[in-house]
């Protein structure tokens, strides 16, 4: 098959595309003949060798993709729903950026109808962290304020539409004026462009100095002292990426004050158990926005699978407003 692989760590110019023997679906796993692999942050971090792959993935880059079950563990399968020939999009540790790919069954969703293979390819990741971090761990709930950094990235658009489906007022944070109307085209109540407006000021001048339910954070560093600035009583923050750092500066007397939380999460390196029981809800309560239409995939741009360093270099320009996706 065919496959874009790390030929050594460095710039999107060491991405190539390759040839590797096919890989085999064991227990509990299905083969997946892939029409698109997204892409995702955690791929360019893999590609500088700065995000080491967990014991027992594939070396190859991509941690979703779409497309047909071509085989696979039968038993596993009829008891998940699904047969030979049916059309997927799953979450994987690795080996996404290739013509075939296995998945475990339980990390596997059915692709929308309604949606290509193209765009199917775009949700698992940015869907699974958002679900795993937004509703598990911090419990957003209908009627609070989430503030989400980073709005038009992968992450972003998709808390926005999923934030909104649940019923919780949204404010992003964006670099551009553009990418602020382009989330707010998208449900966000309120965008603050962060090049001209301090983002903690402007969430306590649009909570009316509440500040704040829950925030999203892919930045970490110097964001947090302020993130904690414009936490509503009984906050919470929930770091999925330190884009900005890791050294941090926390008033702990506030924290105690205001009773807030702050906790963090990385998902690749989880169980399969884990990802199957977020895979298991996602089904259950965001599927049905998804086929409805009332959530949708917002992709920026599709690549041939060949060019994969351009669509690296794209991302880490971030010029993008949603998701990469290269095409088989």
């Amino acid at each position: 098959m065919k496959a874009i692989e790390i030929e050594k760590p460095g710039g999107p110019e060491v991405l190539r595309l390759t040839e590797r023997p096919m890989p085999a679906a064991g227990a509990g796993e299905a083969l997946i003949k892939v029409t698109a692999s997204g892409i995702n942050r955690p791929d360019v971090l893999q590609r500088k060798g700065l995000y080491p792959v967990p014991h027992g993935a594939s070396d190859l880059p991509g941690l979703e993709v779409a497309g047909t079950i071509v085989s696979g563990d039968a038993a596993a399968l009829q008891a998940a729903g699904f047969a030979v020939g049916d059309r997927v999009c799953a979450l994987v540790a690795g080996g996404g950026y290739a013509e075939y790919c296995v998945a475990p069954v339980g990390q596997c969703l059915p692709s929308p109808a309604n949606l290509s293979d193209i765009e199917a390819a775009s949700l698992p990741e940015t869907f699974f962290t958002v679900w795993s971090n937004v509703f598990d761990r911090v419990r957003l709930q209908p009627g609070e304020t989430l503030l989400i950094q980073g709005g038009s990235s992968g992450i972003g658009v998709t808390a926005i539409q999923i934030a909104k489906a649940y019923g919780a007022t949204v404010i992003v944070t964006v670099g551009s004026d553009d990418k602020a109307a382009a989330c707010k085209a998208l449900g966000a109540d309120h965008a603050i462009n962060y090049n001209t407006h301090d983002f903690a000021a402007e969430v306590l001048r649009i909570t009316a100095k509440t500040g704040a339910n829950v925030i999203l954070d892919m930045v970490a560093g110097s964001y947090i002292e302020r993130e904690l600035s414009c936490l509503a009583a009984d906050g919470r923050l929930s770091i999925i990426a330190v884009q900005g750092g890791t050294d941090a500066k926390v008033d702990a007397g506030l924290v105690l004050r205001h009773r807030l939380t702050i906790t963090g999460s990385t998902l690749r390196p989880r169980s399969v158990a884990f990802k199957s029981a977020i895979a298991a809800s996602l089904k259950k309560s965001v599927w049905p926005w998804l086929e409805s239409g009332k959530v949708k995939p917002v992709i920026h741009e599709v690549f041939p699978a060949a060019e994969a360093a351009r669509a690296h270099a794209l991302m880490e320009s971030n010029r993008h407003i949603g998701k990469l996706v290269l095409a088989w």
